[in-house]
């Protein structure tokens, strides 16, 4: 039988036998969503990430960052700041995982 090339499977083989990678994959999994929400909220609204900068009172680096999927900052408190400023709001649900 031949091994798979397939990157996603070997990874959820991996990922199925080390518990360390399962929490790493997973905070990843949590960092791109907090970005990605962000950045789409942020577009939803029609601003820049400079108009939403000045709207929170930061730097628009600091809104970059934050959009960033490797960013591991993401506060509760500064994802409120952000909501409000767009006139939304932060919900937070626990899913099953497996």
């Amino acid at each position: 039988m031949k091994g798979t090339k397939d990157a996603l499977e070997i990874l959820g083989k991996r990922m199925a036998r080390n518990p360390r990678l399962q929490a790493l994959v997973e905070a990843e999994r949590v960092n791109f969503q907090a970005a990605s929400a962000i950045r789409q909220a942020r577009i939803h609204a029609g601003l820049t990430q400079a108009q939403l900068a000045k709207g929170v009172g930061t730097a628009q680096s600091v809104i970059a960052r934050l959009e960033a999927a490797d960013y591991k900052g993401h506060t509760l408190r500064m994802l409120e700041h952000i909501a409000e400023i767009l006139g939304q709001r932060v919900e937070i649900r626990f899913r099953p995982c497996c």
